[in-house]
């Protein structure tokens, strides 16, 4: 199987016409200056020249901004310099992101000549209020007829989405979801609100007019949305931002993350949450009795079946006053209860 890789091209806010109320672009990506063509080809080269795996997948990805709403001839300065490693055989194919009202027909027809497979659109909620009061500038039908076009012409089609943007509700976002998934996504990132400082949401954080989740509140969330993308076999290919050192603990120096459920293994408590739920159900079904159960845990899911700093096994013990032994076993597909022992 090949291995897959990502060369991240970020371009902050190139592009949008808008500053929506949570997003600092050049914060998040800790891009600074504008992208040019030369400094495309000088990041490709850097990235593959640390690339170990001779059998591999290689995806170009312009992240951040709206690509599709640069000027035509800077996307083309862009488009043409990973397109060039396509032709040469070092890369593989080029993904972009953008925002729903920037998609139409002959935009598509410029992404397909420079071999673009994959778009994803910023969707961010379903909620039309939600949308207008962190002045995105579009509603859920643009979403609905850029993705619509986006398969017609044979794209990947990729969704973003936010959870705890202001007035949103769990509620909201499970709708959100439940749109998203009739819209037949392939790919899909979960992004949990932070407060970013810049912003029109760190101005309303500060005078008490936004409260962001706590980490509680959005792990519960997003372990929701994640099992329901899980059952329809959509990808979800984040869970939170990336951390970089700006994006990082709110306490550190140079975090630019003023509040909101920041994590560094984010994604990992969220997976784990699902592992402890259904544990957690399975032993509340059992006799009280029990003292110790025994499971078989696929290799690939230890850590999340155990938790971070194991937090699954400590709070099953205090819950319950169970201990859980654990044997690696890859022939079960996640894990299996082997004995329970009173």
């Amino acid at each position: 199987m090949k291995r897959k890789y990502i060369i991240p091209i970020f371009v902050p806010h190139l592009g949008c016409p808008n500053d929506c109320t949570f997003c600092n672009q050049k914060k998040i990506s800790g891009q600074k200056k504008n992208i040019t063509g030369a400094d495309v080809k000088d990041i490709i080269e850097y990235y593959l020249s640390n690339f170990q795996a001779h059998d591999k997948k290689v995806e170009v990805a312009f992240f951040g901004g709206s690509f599709t709403g640069i000027e035509k001839n800077i996307q083309e300065e862009l488009l043409s310099v990973a397109y060039k490693y396509i032709q040469d055989g070092k890369v593989d194919g080029i993904r972009i992101s953008t925002r729903p009202d920037y998609i139409n027909q002959e935009i598509l027809n410029l992404l397909k000549k420079y071999s673009v497979e994959t778009i994803e659109l910023g969707v961010q909620s379903a909620n039309d209020y939600i949308l207008e009061i962190s002045k995105r500038g579009h509603n859920f039908d643009d979403v609905k007829k850029a993705s619509k076009l986006i398969r017609k012409n044979k794209f990947i089609l990729g969704h973003q989405m936010m959870v705890g943007l202001p007035e949103s509700t769990q509620k909201d976002e499970i709708e959100t979801a439940k749109k998203l998934i009739k819209l037949h996504p392939k790919i899909i990132r979960i992004y949990p609100v932070l407060v970013i400082k810049d912003t029109k949401l760190a101005e309303d954080y500060l005078n008490g007019e936004y409260i962001p989740n706590t980490l509680e509140q959005a792990v519960e969330t997003c372990a929701i949305l994640l099992k329901m993308f899980n059952k329809k076999k959509i990808d979800v290919i984040r869970i939170g931002l990336q951390n970089t050192d700006e994006i990082s603990n709110p306490e550190e120096k140079n975090s630019q993350v003023l509040g909101g459920p920041y994590h560094p293994a984010f994604r990992q408590l969220v997976e784990s949450r699902i592992f402890y739920d259904d544990i957690s159900k399975k032993i509340g079904k059992l006799n009280n009795q029990v003292k110790k159960i025994r499971v078989a845990v696929n290799s690939n899911c230890i850590n999340n079946f155990i938790g971070h700093k194991k937090e699954n096994l400590k709070r099953i013990k205090e819950i319950y006053n169970v201990d859980i032994v654990i044997e690696k076993n890859d022939s079960v597909k996640n894990y299996k209860i082997l004995e329970v022992i009173a």
